[in-house]
């Protein structure tokens, strides 16, 4: 899929010609190099694929979440994706960092990928991530496997664009 120009209203990004994507990876031991990350290139390439400028990965320890989380909002990207963290190990908090940060928060996102996921596994059900918007950038936490980092982006796909739209002020339905 390539991006088309955007309309009066397009999201954030499009004021420059291109939209911005982070992507997020909270995984204490894939920041300690125990083992090699593989959800960040899934989304990355995700995002590279409908048109965002991203750069790398950035894997951080679950204690540096919540800096990690600031720091990437700060750039004001059209769109923020973090995988990992969710569940229920002492030391998961991505969504408590996130929802600190969120303007509004976007429940049927999550609703929909624990439904999708629970089709597979009913650990599915255990995930706690959320989505929303903060400012103009689309936030949402997805799981820090493989499956369901795929089964969050089927999610997203097909209503991203139209959020965005709504973002930058698209009234169109």
């Amino acid at each position: 899929m390539t991006a088309e120009a955007p309309g009066p209203g397009a999201s954030a990004g499009w004021a420059s010609g291109t939209r911005s994507a982070t992507v997020l990876v909270v995984s204490t031991r894939a920041a300690a190099g125990v083992y090699a990350d593989e959800t960040g290139p899934i989304i990355r390439d995700w995002l590279t694929a409908r048109g965002f400028a991203v750069g790398d990965p950035v894997v951080v320890p679950d204690a540096s979440v919540a800096d990690a989380l600031a720091a990437a909002l700060a750039d004001a990207p059209d769109v923020l994706l973090t995988t990992g963290g969710t569940g229920l190990s002492p030391d998961d908090r991505t969504p408590e960092a996130t929802a600190t940060l969120l303007d509004r928060e976007i429940p049927g996102l999550m609703e929909e990928l624990r439904r999708r996921g629970l089709a597979m596994t009913p650990m599915a059900l255990l995930t706690r991530g959320v989505a929303g918007v903060a400012g103009r950038t689309v936030v949402m936490n997805l799981p820090g496997s493989r499956g369901g980092v795929r089964d969050g982006l089927a999610v997203l796909d097909p209503v991203l664009e139209h959020l965005l739209g709504q973002l930058g002020g698209r009234r169109d339905h």
